[in-house]
């Protein structure tokens, strides 16, 4: 049971490159621009997480079904997976999102003209 929450967070990651693949939204529309933007911003979380560490503000807590393993105090190793799966999916709803409403800008303007 330890793993249920890693699985869980590396099947949704997956599912949202799916997503990001099929309408080619931020890594099928520009692969390094995107690889940059997710590097910074894990390693922004990463930063922000250590220092909230540091001050005593976070703690790993316990939970079953996550498997235990610390990359350092109080980080557990689903962290950084998780801020992955935060940046990638922030990414493309964004991207989605700037998509439709472009859409819906252009049709509108093609009926009042």
């Amino acid at each position: 049971m330890g793993v249920v929450y890693l699985t869980a967070l590396l099947v949704f990651t997956g599912c949202m490159l799916l997503l990001d693949h099929r309408f080619r939204l931020f890594y099928w529309r520009d692969p390094v621009a995107a690889a940059v933007v997710t590097v910074a911003g894990v390693a922004f979380f990463l930063l922000w997480d250590a220092f909230g560490i540091a001050q005593g503000i976070f703690f790993r807590g316990d939970a079953a079904i996550a498997t235990g393993i610390e990359l350092a105090p109080e980080m557990p190793l689903e962290e950084p997976v998780f801020l992955l799966f935060l940046v990638v999916c922030t990414m493309v709803v964004y991207t989605g999102a700037a998509r439709i409403l472009a859409v819906r800008r252009r049709r509108r303007a093609e009926v009042t003209t």
